[in-house]
């Protein structure tokens, strides 16, 4: 009985901990790998996304008067030192065009209070021109290329019915496409602990969606892991725990 109990307590502590230290998903957020128009990022393997696909009101860090429904994700905390260097590769995707204007971004916060300690890039879907920095968003801290759009209604099942390559608002050549994998470059200024945030909004509509893709990031060099998820990998753990107890308690039972 103590054992079984001893098990469901560990459990517990264990998603807690989890909890404490897990990636926070509002509206529709996942891992993919090579998917559509959206390959493997240069590191390979699976990457992190948001979708405005299933998304909720409210999740916009800008004051915008046009903005509907969209996702984002905040990972787990990180530390870096002063002088470091933050870089991660990132797609944005839309199938939305002309004058409805969906945008993505990424920002550093500070862990303590999620305070903004950066803009890590900006886009935004225009009808022609370049996406990458956002136009009408604030200017980004971080080193990012200017870069258009490759256009075309995309591939990309995050945006669900719109990503099977034929949905694009008013056609192609009004801002439908994806950039392909754009190198976001940072050095952060203060040592401390910190946390990443991605997000795809809708604008004006919350037709026609758009979603952001990301992968590679690292401090100095060295990859953290905050692309998954969160899922309650210890509940399992929980489950067998209970398991135990119900089986000591049968046992208990039969005597």
């Amino acid at each position: 009985m103590k054992t079984a109990l001893k098990l469901v307590l560990a459990a517990t502590l264990a998603i807690g901990a989890q909890a404490a230290n897990a990636d926070t998903c509002i509206g529709n957020c996942g891992t993919l790998g090579a998917n559509g128009n959206v390959t493997a990022s240069p590191f390979g393997g699976t990457y992190g996304y948001v979708s405005t696909a299933g998304g909720v009101t409210g999740v916009s860090p800008f004051a915008l008067s046009g903005n509907t429904t969209g996702s984002k994700l905040t990972t787990s905390t990180f530390s870096a030192n002063a002088g470091s260097a933050l870089n991660f590769y990132f797609n944005y995707v839309t199938s939305d065009g002309s004058g409805f204007a969906d945008y993505g971004w990424a920002r550093l916060l500070n862990a303590s209070d999620n305070s903004q300690a950066a803009i890590l890039f900006t886009a935004r879907t225009r009808p022609d021109g370049d996406i990458i920095p956002g136009f009408g968003l604030p200017d980004a801290d971080a080193t990012i290329p200017v870069t258009p759009i490759i256009d075309g209604a995309p591939t990309w099942s995050p945006l669900g019915s719109d990503g099977n390559g034929s949905a694009c608002y008013q056609g192609t050549g009004q801002g439908c496409g994806y950039t392909g994998w754009v190198l976001s470059t940072f050095t952060i200024a203060t040592a401390g602990n910190y946390l990443l945030e991605f997000g795809a909004i809708n604008w004006n509509d919350d037709a026609y969606q758009s979603g952001l893709a990301w992968d590679g990031i690292t401090v100095d060099g060295n990859p953290i892991d905050p692309s998954e998820v969160p899922v309650p990998a210890a509940l399992p753990l929980m489950a067998t725990g209970l398991a135990a107890l119900a089986a000591s308690r049968r046992r208990n039972n039969k005597k």
